[in-house]
């Protein structure tokens, strides 16, 4: 064993020793216990990972979160004005009292803890299955770790199409939480579900999302982490999609000094779309990971990937992002785009874009690009009377603006778009 190595599995073992492995029904403490060994077999990672090599995970892995300031704002929540089923959660635990009664038409929905108790559960085939495909090619111990220890979270049945959107809110009130959160979301075949998120959640959060969308059937997630910028999050969302399904996942972050968000999708179904896209906007002491890995694995199937970074005052950008096309995934459309916009020189955006095909008959492209505001575009606007901050907010807005047309609810987006015109308003340098 290198001296590598061997400080890598010196890390996990700390990390480990600090934690207990949750008491469950049988069915799940067997899945536990085979993710516990995935994480004793990779290790945690380090920055010499290849997929971890522009952003230090060591405050994800530590054995203690380091603290983390309570951001308090008299604003109102993202997505307050939405007709929607509350589930909140606080540093990580469940409060029912904060919650809405946890029924509707159209689906079942559970916390994890219940979950956990229960001899027989539909959850058994599918807790840790969709984290533990994967892992390969590429080894993601920190979601391994998740399915080990997660002892709180949702678990949805969608049997039919759900008028409302189901909300998760994380609320942040300890600064030393630590919390780690798994969901699971089965859409039956025809059936339809948006998923909202929002919150800073804890200190340091880990969390995984696991959603099996059946055919014809629709995912929709659009959500917002939170504004406490000492927070650090890692956060992983596998799905596998059936014939003629649609996952469409948006994400919007501000601030916060670390945040990792993987998205691990797998289009089994012939004619299914998968599109993730992302918008973030980072100050200072900020850094920011988007890891993507989409897999066409059937006929006639479309992904997008869209990102959008907006970094100033050293703020630090992270894309990686690979399509993979499998020999049998004839007529498949993969799309995806990475792009920053520097608002300084001290700003950075680090980009891996991959394309892997196997297949002959294809329209894959991807691209990515770094710059500063478009000088002509800015003179243009300052020319009819437009301040400069303004005009750079303008202009900032239209930059994010593909990311956000992803979201398909049109109410949806244009609560993004205020959030994203408050915080230049709020930052702006007149």
């Amino acid at each position: 064993m290198t001296a590598l190595s061997e400080q890598k599995m010196d890390a996990t073992e700390a990390r480990l020793a600090a934690m207990t492995l949750p008491t469950s029904a049988p069915w799940l403490a067997e899945a536990r216990e085979a993710a516990l060994a995935r994480v004793q077999a990779a290790g945690l990672p380090s920055r010499r990972d290849e997929y971890w090599k522009y952003t230090r995970p060591d405050t994800l892995v530590q054995a203690e979160a380091l603290p983390a300031a309570v951001f308090e704002t008299d604003e109102e929540p993202v997505f307050a004005n939405v007709d929607r089923l509350k589930v909140v959660f606080v540093d990580g635990v469940f409060d029912a009292d904060l919650s809405d009664p946890l029924e509707g038409e159209g689906f079942t929905i559970e916390r994890l803890a219940d979950v956990a108790a229960m001899d027989i559960h539909w959850a058994k085939d599918l807790y840790g299955t969709l984290e533990t495909n994967g892992q390969d090619p590429v080894k993601r111990p920190l979601a391994a770790l998740n399915t080990a220890y997660a002892t709180d979270g949702v678990v949805i049945r969608v049997t039919g199409k759900v008028s409302r959107p189901v909300s998760l809110i994380y609320i942040h009130k300890s600064e030393s939480s630590d919390a780690i959160l798994h969901h699971v979301i089965k859409l039956e075949e025809g059936a339809d579900l948006t998923l909202l998120e929002n919150g800073p959640a804890a200190a340091r959060l880990n969390k995984v999302l696991e959603v099996d969308i059946a055919d014809n059937a629709g995912f929709h997630h659009v959500r917002a982490q939170g504004r406490d910028h000492e927070r650090r999050a890692v956060t992983h969302i596998f799905a596998r999609l059936g014939t003629e399904s649609t996952f469409k996942s948006f994400t919007l972050t501000v601030n916060g000094q670390l945040t990792r968000n993987e998205a691990v999708i797998e289009l089994t179904g012939d004619d299914a779309v998968a599109h993730v896209a992302g918008a973030c906007l980072g100050d200072g002491d900020f850094l920011h990971d988007d890891t993507v890995f989409i897999t066409h694995d059937a006929e006639n199937c479309e992904s997008r990937q869209v990102y959008k970074k907006v970094l100033r005052n050293g703020a630090t950008g992270v894309f990686q992002g690979k399509i993979l096309v499998k020999n049998r995934a004839q007529k498949t459309d993969g799309y995806q785009i990475s792009q920053s916009l520097l608002l300084d020189d001290d700003s950075q955006f680090y980009a891996k874009p991959e394309l892997e095909i196997y297949a002959d008959d294809v329209a894959c492209s991807h691209g990515s690009t770094s710059g500063a505001i478009d000088d002509e575009a800015l003179f243009y606007l300052r020319s009819r009377g437009v301040p400069a901050p303004i005009a750079t907010d303008l202009l900032t807005l239209a930059f994010l603006a593909e990311a956000v047309e992803e979201i398909e609810d049109e109410a949806l987006a244009e609560e993004i778009v205020c959030r994203l015109e408050g915080w230049l308003t709020r930052r702006r340098k007149d």
